[in-house]
């Protein structure tokens, strides 16, 4: 059992706490926006995930299944909404503004379903 030490501060004696290590991981935007909504509206489970050395493991989760789903999901309307490269090739312009409408509504999707979930 690990023995905990203590700091004596004036009256009182803090105990010395550390977190446990956790691995670098690049975090993403999903990631990024998960951290905030936990921190400012979940704060009892941002807390208990980062004391338990959890919280860098579930922002990497979180970004893999929104990267994951954003690209499943453009894929899935591009398909619906008839975006191919034929379009691309006839009106480039076209293509960018249909693309970029697609990325949104995905990334709105996502907001919703994963990271704000």
């Amino acid at each position: 059992m690990n023995e905990i030490t203590y700091t004596r501060q004036g009256d009182y004696e803090l105990p010395n706490l550390t977190l446990p290590e956790q691995p670098e991981v690049s975090l993403g935007r999903y990631a990024n926006l998960r951290r905030k909504y936990l921190k400012e509206h979940h704060r009892v489970l941002y807390y208990n995930l980062l004391t338990q050395g959890k919280l860098t493991e579930h922002l990497a989760e979180v970004q893999r299944r929104a990267i994951s789903m954003e690209e499943k999901l453009v894929f899935q309307m591009r398909e619906k909404q008839g975006v191919t490269e034929s379009l691309k090739e006839a009106d480039f312009l076209a293509w960018v503004r249909k693309m970029n409408n697609l990325r949104n509504a995905a990334q709105e999707i996502i907001l919703e379903e994963v990271v704000y979930a």
